[in-house]
């Protein structure tokens, strides 16, 4: 009985030990974190690119609410930017119901917004854009669909958000469009932190995933 116990005993301290040497090993475990992505490493920098990383610049257009939307708005939240049209489609009834999924999940949080802006503004006013954001099931102001100033919104998604990087405007404004499939995420001091495809849900799955990423990098400052 006496060398069971003892048995017993030596099993489970080993199986303790153990356990305390695994712990530890997680939580030593380096936090996996995202690149910054800017003007000069538009593929994606590195966690020491933090301080001279690119930012979003400021901006004031117009909600879903027909009220001023400013860069204060988002100013401390993690948030995702498309831009879009509603009249679109093509891409972007895939992309908003790919947004829906993303909205369900992180919607309710105090500090998660999306910002969905459109590029055709003389189509999609406050009111079209409020009726829009209801056939999306948007209930709170976590889902925000901004629209205003064309040359405004058009700088915004080539120079804030870099998702037409490539593109040069046309000489004749009227001419310009942007069209594209790209989600921005950025964090909660106006960094980039990745580019989805919209379209893709592997892709709005890794988005989802990098959300919780972000959130972990803030929860262990």
């Amino acid at each position: 009985m006496k060398k069971s116990a003892l048995l017993v005993l030596i099993l489970f301290t080993v199986l303790l030990l153990l356990w305390l040497f695994i712990r530890q090993k997680s939580v030593n475990k380096p936090l996996r974190l995202l690149p910054f992505y800017g003007p000069k490493n538009y593929s994606g920098g590195t966690a020491d690119s933090s301080q001279t990383a690119h930012t979003i610049y400021y901006f004031k257009l117009t909600n879903q609410f027909n009220e001023p939307y400013t860069l204060d708005s988002v100013k401390g939240k993690i948030y995702v930017s498309e831009f879009f049209f509603t009249t679109c489609r093509s891409i972007c009834p895939i992309m908003n119901r790919n947004l829906e999924k993303v909205y369900a999940r992180f919607g309710q949080r105090p500090d998660f917004k999306i910002l969905s802006h459109t590029v055709d503004p003389e189509t999609d006013s406050a009111a079209v854009l409020l009726e829009y954001a209801r056939q999306h099931g948007v209930r709170n102001r976590n889902w925000i669909f901004l629209t205003g100033n064309k040359k405004a919104l058009y700088e915004a998604a080539r120079k804030s958000y870099l998702v037409s990087v490539d593109e040069k405007p046309p000489e004749n404004p009227e001419d310009d469009f942007i069209h594209t499939q790209m989600f921005v995420l950025v964090d909660k001091n106006l960094r980039i932190r990745g580019y989805y495809d919209g379209t893709d849900s592997t892709e709005v799955s890794r988005l989802m995933t990098d959300i919780e990423v972000l959130y972990k990098e803030y929860e262990n400052k």
